[in-house]
C-alpha cells in the first residue's frame, strides 16, 4: 500500500509542543525526528503504515488528535487505535497515572510523601553530636583528673586526693573496702608539702598552712597492710576530725564498746559526738568497757592511739559516717600537748578473723600462770552467788549463812563463789569488817568454806570522808588532788550511795603499799579469798581532778590501778576496764534491769565485748538487777523477806542463756519462785552446763589454745563463716567455740523462732536431727522450758 499520513493540524487540540506527535514531512533536521519518533513510539518502517503514538505516562494530560484518514483502492478508512490486549496493559497504565496526578492536587499536604533531607541537615546534625561528644570528654576528663589523677597512691593499696582530703582503701582483689573524708573543718584550702625541718622520715606529709599537718605512713605486718594517719593541730581552733563512709556498702562494723540500745553491728545505732570515756548509758554515750579498736566485715581494722583527745560520734544527724576527732576540754583530755593530735591506724587483710587475732591484744595472753588459769576454769564451771543487798543494814553474817543453806537445798546448785558487795563495811573505805553485824565473821567464812564455797569482798577506790580512814588519807596527801596550786586539797567526788568521797591517787608510789596493808588483815584473819573492784567509770572522778602523775585520759587510771594491785592482792573482777587486765580477771557487764530489753542487750554487749578484747566477762545476776529489797530487819533480828521477783519468763529465759555464757552469777535463786518447773529448768541447765558447756571451757582454757590466740569464749556466727553475708547481721545467736551455736529465745511469750545455720552439719540440740547448714530454719519450735542450740558434727556425716 503507498499511503502517507497528513495530519490534520485544525484538529490539534493544544500546541505540538506539547503534543505526543512528530511531523511526517520532517520539521527541523533529521536527528530530532529520531528523538521524536523514540519518545512517541513511533514506526518508521517500510510498511509505509504510521500508527498512533501512546501518550508519555508522565506528561499532562491533552486532548488526542483526530483519527487520520487512509485511501486504499480509493476507498478512505480511519485509522484508529488498536484495542487488542496488548495495548490495553498500556492504557491501564495511562488511566492510573492520571488519577495519581488527580489526587495529587485534591489531597492535603500532610498526606504527601515527605520531600527527602538534604545532605545539609546529615552535616548539621553530625556537626551537633561531635560537638556533644567533645562536652563530654571534656567533662569526663575533668572528673578524671580530680578523682584520679589528684589521687596519689603514696603507698600500696591506698589512695589519696590532697584537694579534696578523700582518702580510698583497697584490698589485694583491688575492691575498694574503705572511703574516707579527711580534715572535715580545713574547707577548700591548698595542701603544701611539709618543710623539711617538719617531715617524719618513711611519711608521707602535707600542711595547711597555720592549720594542720597531716603525715601518712605505711607498713606491712603478718600479712596484714597498715596505714598509720596522725593530724597535728596548728590553730588552736581546730580539732582534726576525720569521718569515714559506714553505709552498707562498706560492710558491716563492731567494737567500740557498750552503747545505749546496745546495737549489733554498731553502724546501726547513733553517738552523738562525745568523749570516748567510759559512762552509764543511761546518762553517757559509752558505757563501763570501752576500747579504741572496731573491725569491719571486709577485713579492716581501725584502732586508735592511747594519746589522742579522742571524741567520736557514729551517725550522728543520720549522716552514716562514723567520725573521729582530737579535742581537748575542761574534764576528758586535760593532760595533754597545747594541740590537740590524732593518730590511729587502718589495717587490712583478706581474713578478717586472723586480722582481729593479730591487732586485738594489747598485752600477751600467754603469761597466764598455771594458777590463774585454775582460778578462770573455777570461775567459768562454778556459779557466782551475788549478795547485793540495797543498804548495808541488810547484809549481816547471818543473812550470808542462810544464803549458802539455801543453796545447798538443791544438790544440783553447784557451790562456786560468793560475792559480797562493799556493805561488808560500815563506811566505804574503812577496809575493816562491821563488827556490830559481823561479830563471827571467821567463823562464818571457815563454815563457807568447808562447805565448798570461796569469798569474794568488792572493794573500791573510794574513800567516804566518814570513812576511818579518810583523815589519815589526807593527812598522807594519798588522795587525787584538786586542781590548782593547792596540792594538798583533796578533790571531792559521789559514788553510788556515798554522797561525798575522795579517790585514791595510784600514781603516787605510797599509795600501793598502804592500800596493800589495808586489805592484808583481811586475807589473814579472815581468809578472804579474792577480791572484786567496783572501780566505776570516769565520770565518778571528781571534775576537777588532778593526779600526781598526768594521765592521757581518766579511764587510764583503771589500767594503773589493775596492774599496780592485781600483783599484790588476787583479784578476779573488775566493774569497768579499757584494757585487759592482767590475770585471771572477768570483766562485768553492767547492771540491767530486770526487762526483756536488758536480756536482749546482753548477748550483744557479751560478743562486743569479746570483740575489743575482753574474752572473760562475768554477765551479771540471772535475771536482771531488779532486787528492791533482799532482807528486814525487825527488833529481835534481821530476817528474810520476799523480794520483788523478775517475771518467771524472763527469769527462765535468762537462765537458759546464762548456761552458755562465760560464767554464770545468781543472786535470785531458783526455788523463790515456788514453781516446780522454774527448779526442774535450773536442774536441766546445770546438768547441761556440766556437760556439755564444761568440757568446751576446758578445752579453751588449755595453754597456746584459743583464749591465748586472741579468740572469745562467745562468738559473733562470722567468725564460723566470714564469707557469708548473713552471718554479718546475726545478733540474737552466738557460738561457743567453734563446737556449739546458741539460739535462745528472748522475746516475751515466743515459742518459736527464726534460726540460721552457718556453713557445715549441725545436730539439733533439742531433738537430735540432722541438718545442713547456710540455710534458715523458719519457724523453729522452743517451748518455755527449752533452748535451742545446735553441736557441730563432721562435715562427712551421713543423713
Amino acid at each position: 500500500m503507498d499511503a502517507q499520513l497528513t495530519p490534520d493540524s485544525s484538529q490539534n487540540g493544544g500546541d505540538l509542543s506539547d503534543s505526543s506527535f512528530t511531523d511526517v514531512e520532517g520539521e527541523g533536521d533529521e536527528d530530532d525526528d529520531d528523538q521524536n519518533d523514540e519518545a512517541s513510539g513511533f514506526s518508521d518502517g517500510e510498511s509505509g503504515i504510521v500508527k498512533v503514538p501512546l501518550r508519555n505516562a508522565r506528561r499532562k494530560s491533552v486532548m488526542p488528535k483526530s483519527a487520520p484518514v487512509i485511501k486504499v483502492n480509493d476507498i478512505e478508512y480511519l485509522d484508529v487505535p488498536d484495542h487488542s490486549p496488548g495495548n490495553s496493559i498500556t492504557s491501564i497504565n495511562s488511566i492510573a497515572s492520571l488519577l495519581k496526578e488527580k489526587l495529587a492536587l485534591t489531597l492535603p499536604a500532610v498526606v504527601k510523601k515527605p520531600p527527602k533531607r538534604s545532605n545539609e541537615y546529615k552535616l548539621h546534625a553530625f556537626v551537633g553530636l561531635l560537638f556533644l561528644c567533645i562536652v563530654f570528654l571534656v567533662g569526663f576528663a575533668y572528673v578524671f583528673y580530680h578523682q584520679q589523677v589528684l589521687q596519689r597512691a603514696y603507698f600500696p593499696k591506698i589512695r589519696f586526693n590532697n584537694k579534696d582530703r578523700v582518702v580510698r582503701i583497697y584490698n589485694e582483689k583491688d575492691n575498694e573496702v574503705l572511703v574516707g573524708f579527711l580534715g572535715q573543718d580545713l574547707g577548700h584550702d591548698t595542701a603544701f608539702a611539709c618543710l623539711p625541718r617538719d617531715q617524719i622520715q618513711e611519711a608521707a606529709c602535707m600542711e595547711w598552712m597555720h592549720k594542720a599537718r597531716l603525715y601518712m605512713s605505711y607498713k606491712e605486718y603478718e600479712g596484714s597492710k597498715c596505714y598509720r594517719i596522725i593530724w597535728t593541730s596548728l590553730s588552736e581552733d581546730l580539732a582534726p576530725t576525720d569521718c569515714y563512709d559506714w553505709t552498707s556498702e562498706y560492710g558491716h562494723w563492731y567494737g567500740g564498746g557498750q552503747t545505749p540500745n546496745m546495737q549489733w553491728p554498731v553502724e546501726r545505732g547513733e553517738i552523738k559526738m562525745a568523749p570516748f570515756i567510759t559512762g552509764d548509758t543511761s546518762k553517757h554515750q559509752w558505757g563501763n568497757v570501752v576500747k579504741r579498736y572496731f573491725i569491719n566485715s571486709n577485713g579492716v581494722v581501725l584502732f586508735v592511739d592511747p594519746s589522742t583527745p579522742l571524741y567520736i560520734s557514729i551517725n550522728e544527724t543520720y549522716s552514716k559516717k562514723f567520725c573521729l576527732q582530737a579535742k581537748h576540754d575542761n574534764f576528758s583530755y586535760v593532760y595533754h600537748r597545747p594541740l590537740p593530735t590524732l593518730n590511729y591506724t587502718i589495717c587490712t587483710s583478706e581474713n578478717i578473723t586472723s586480722l582481729h587475732q593479730s591487732r586485738i591484744y594489747d598485752r600477751p595472753v600467754s603469761t597466764l600462770s598455771l594458777k590463774d588459769r585454775e582460778m578462770i576454769d573455777k570461775l567459768m564451771t562454778e556459779p557466782i552467788w551475788h549478795i547485793i543487798p540495797s543498804n548495808s543494814s541488810e547484809l549481816t553474817e547471818k543473812n550470808i549463812f542462810n544464803y549458802s543453806e539455801d543453796v545447798l537445798k538443791y544438790k544440783f546448785l553447784k557451790h562456786g563463789h560468793i560475792l559480797i558487795n562493799e556493805f561488808w563495811q560500815e563506811n566505804i573505805g574503812d577496809f575493816v569488817l562491821d563488827n556490830s553485824r559481823f561479830p563471827k565473821m571467821n567463823d562464818t567464812i571457815d563454815i563457807l568454806h568447808r562447805r565448798g564455797f570461796r569469798i569474794i569482798f568488792s572493794i573500791q577506790p573510794f574513800i567516804s570522808t566518814e570513812a576511818v580512814t579518810f583523815k589519815e588519807a589526807v593527812r598522807n596527801e594519798l588522795l587525787v588532788s584538786q586542781r590548782g596550786p593547792d596540792h594538798y586539797i583533796p578533790s571531792l567526788t559521789r559514788y553510788k550511795s556515798v554522797l561525798s568521797a575522795g579517790v585514791i591517787d595510784i600514781t603516787k608510789k605510797v599509795t600501793i603499799p598502804w592500800l596493800q596493808n589495808k586489805l592484808k588483815p583481811l586475807m589473814d584473819n579472815y581468809a578472804v579469798d579474792c577480791f572484786y573492784v567496783d572501780i566505776g567509770s570516769a565520770y565518778d572522778l571528781p571534775f576537777y581532778y588532778e593526779f600526781e602523775d598526768a594521765l592521757a585520759n581518766p579511764d587510764e587510771y583503771k589500767t594503773v590501778f589493775m596492774d599496780s594491785m592485781s600483783s599484790k592482792i588476787d583479784i578476779v573482777g573488775v566493774s569497768s576496764a579499757i584494757t585487759r587486765p592482767n590475770g585471771p580477771v572477768f570483766v562485768s557487764l553492767p547492771p540491767y534491769p530486770s526487762t526483756w530489753e536488758s536480756l536482749q542487750s546482753v548477748i550483744a554487749s557479751v560478743l562486743t565485748y569479746g570483740i575489743i578484747g575482753f574474752p572473760l566477762v562475768m554477765p551479771g545476776p540471772i535475771g536482771g538487777s531488779n532486787i528492791t529489797k533482799m532482807f528486814k530487819t525487825t527488833d529481835n533480828e534481821t530476817e528474810k523477806m520476799d523480794e520483788t521477783l523478775p517475771d518467771k519468763e524472763l527469769y527462765m529465759r535468762w537462765l537458759q542463756l546464762s548456761a552458755f555464757l562465760p560464767a554464770m552469777s545468781f543472786s535470785y535463786l531458783p526455788q523463790k519462785y515456788g514453781d516446780e518447773k522454774v527448779i526442774n529448768l535450773a536442774e536441766s541447765i546445770s546438768n547441761l552446763r556440766e556437760t556439755l558447756v564444761n568440757p568446751i571451757v576446758k578445752e579453751y582454757l588449755k595453754a597456746y589454745g584459743p583464749l591465748d590466740e586472741g579468740l572469745p569464749f562467745n562468738r559473733p556466727l562470722w567468725m564460723l563463716d566470714p564469707k557469708d553475708p548473713i552471718c554479718h547481721t546475726i545478733v540474737d545467736e552466738f557460738s561457743v567455740g567453734e563446737e556449739l551455736i546458741v539460739a535462745p529465745v528472748i522475746t516475751k511469750d515466743a515459742r518459736e523462732r527464726e534460726i540460721y545455720l552457718p556453713a557445715g552439719v549441725w545436730r539439733d540440740g533439742i531433738d537430735g536431727s540432722l541438718m545442713k547448714g547456710s540455710r534458715w530454719l523458719h519457724h523453729h519450735p522452743v517451748e518455755e522450758d527449752k533452748i535451742a542450740y545446735f553441736v557441730r558434727m563432721p562435715d562427712d556425716t551421713r543423713f
